[in-house]
């Protein structure tokens, strides 16, 4: 399976292992819910769905490499105690708590969730040593004597020995006692989630070329070379990073990410070209709706340029849709925040009175402090993905500068009451709808360029499909709507036309 098909498996089994009788015991006692045993090529994003199916069960996630661990941390280091057995005191050994048991318990106190997922990654690589150990934990949930807290999954991943030699076949016994998943690197699913997570445009416009080139492992006398969604992934925050710092994109960093120097080699041609076409069309005028292109010239352009036009236009789009994405989830943590705070002021004796300013600025200290210590438990237990942790962060600095204004205008000898808290909210609210207007206008503008340059062609449809794989374009269309999509979205709903277009990319792909 997929990816994704194998992040739903994960989220479905944590459900069923959860699922507790009307005594509240387990449905599926602890000693039968087989760990669940993720095999596949390295760099496909194991780890990440492991986050994600975390997140969103809203369980803790501890995760180890476990070929980093020795037995003795993984089973305890042994001391002697003294025992008394037939009326005679005798020494014996015994093993301190596991460090991965132990911070099981750790991560249980930060957060007082008691249920979660314990990741153990490269689980056939361990060393030899270790080797009898994992075996024992995956069949009986032992580490020496401590066992896993019920509530506790275990989730372990390995890659195929084709992939790494120092690997270890388990053996029938072992398996037998395993929720085993196979997954397979698969471009089509990587391509959804990339999209929500921001990856560079030139990125996503260049695999839609090259699809072979998302996955690629090989060896030859000169070596391994690979090149995995990991390293597409980590390239893309590099290079975002580089290109607001102003500096230079080289083939040099680019193999640093993709190991393998002829894909490095093309992307790096790629990259190069999807800049200058990024100047040559003058993305900023179409979204302005002021470009001036020879429409003709346009089109007779090679198709992988097109591609790469509609590569650059739904990236400038994508990037405003995250923003009101960000800036909506900020708008409604904050309006939440403030109803609560008008709620109390309004029960108060305060309200109304001068005393409201210092009884407001009272309670936007409690929230503030309230929410950066829900927000540092959170990050600290790894319950927060980066977009919501972003979105804490910027809640966070907004109420503090509510906070902030509050205090001035008290200082000045003037009030801060909910009128002023209102006004404030609403100057943010307005800005908001601003950026709405203009992602909207943006969009409309792309959809008349392609129309006038295009038309209802195969170029239109393209662009189409690709706002539809976005999580953020459908939501911005789904939340605020736009007229131009909704006129030529119906070029999506022929089958016909779809068969057709498919089939056009794969005589393009096959010349």
């Amino acid at each position: 399976m997929n990816i994704k098909e194998a992040r739903q498996e994960i989220i479905n089994t944590v459900k069923a292992y959860l699922q507790k009788d009307e005594t509240g015991a387990y449905v599926i006692p602890t000693e039968k819910q087989r760990p669940i045993l993720l095999m596949g090529p390295p760099g496909i994003g194991k780890t990440a769905i492991l986050e994600q199916a975390a997140n969103i069960c809203g369980i803790n996630l501890i995760a180890y490499t476990i070929t980093h661990h020795t037995r003795q941390s993984a089973i305890g280091l042994p001391f002697i105690a003294t025992r008394t057995y037939g009326e005679k005191e005798v020494s014996v050994t015994e093993y301190t708590m596991s460090e991965i048991i132990a911070s099981i318990y750790d991560r249980i106190e930060q957060t007082g969730i008691k249920e979660g997922i314990l990741f153990l990654d490269e689980i056939n690589c361990v060393s030899e040593t270790l080797a009898p150990t994992m075996l024992q934990f995956l069949q009986y949930k032992t580490f020496g004597a401590h066992h896993l807290p019920e509530g506790f999954l275990i989730v372990t991943a390995g890659n195929p020995p084709e992939y790494n030699k120092s690997v270890r076949d388990f053996d029938i016994v072992t398996l037998d006692r395993v929720k085993r998943i196979d997954i397979k690197e698969d471009y089509p699913a990587w391509k959804e989630y990339a999209y929500r997570a921001g990856v560079h445009g030139a990125i996503m416009a260049y695999l839609e070329i090259r699809k072979e080139h998302f996955y690629s492992i090989r060896v030859d006398l000169s070596g391994k070379h690979f090149v995995t969604a990991r390293g597409w992934e980590d390239l893309s925050r590099i290079l975002t990073v580089y290109e607001e710092l102003a500096l230079p994109v080289t083939q040099g960093l680019i193999v640093q990410y993709l190991q393998d120097e002829e894909i490095a080699a093309s992307f790096c041609v790629y990259y190069d070209l999807y800049q200058k076409y990024h100047e040559i069309y003058h993305v900023e005028e179409i979204m302005e709706g002021t470009a001036s292109v020879d429409a003709d010239v346009m089109r007779q352009a090679p198709f992988d340029e097109k591609l790469s036009l509609i590569g650059l236009l739904t990236d400038r789009l994508n990037q405003e849709f995250r923003l009101y994405d960000r800036e909506r989830n900020v708008q409604e943590e904050i309006f939440g925040a403030l109803r609560q705070i008008k709620a109390t002021v309004s029960e108060s004796d305060e309200a109304g009175t001068k005393g409201e300013t210092l009884l407001i600025r009272k309670l936007l200290s409690s929230e503030i402090s309230k929410r950066r210590a829900m927000y540092e438990r959170q990050k600290e237990a790894h319950l927060l993905d980066r977009n919501e942790e972003d979105v804490q962060r910027r809640v966070l600095a907004a109420l503090e500068e509510l906070a902030h204004a509050v205090a001035m205008r008290e200082a000045d000898g003037e009030s801060a009451d909910m009128r002023f808290v209102g006004e404030w909210f609403g100057e943010r609210e307005d800005h908001r709808e601003q950026n709405i207007q203009k992602s909207g206008a943006h969009l409309t503008n792309a959809f008349a360029f392609l129309a006038t340059v295009y038309g209802e062609s195969q170029e239109m449809a393209l662009f189409l499909s690709e706002l539809a794989a976005g999580y953020y374009s459908l939501k911005f269309v789904s939340e605020c709507g736009n007229d131009a999509y909704d006129k030529y979205q119906k070029l999506l709903l022929t089958k016909d036309r779809r068969k057709e277009i498919t089939r056009e990319l794969q005589s393009f792909l096959q010349i």
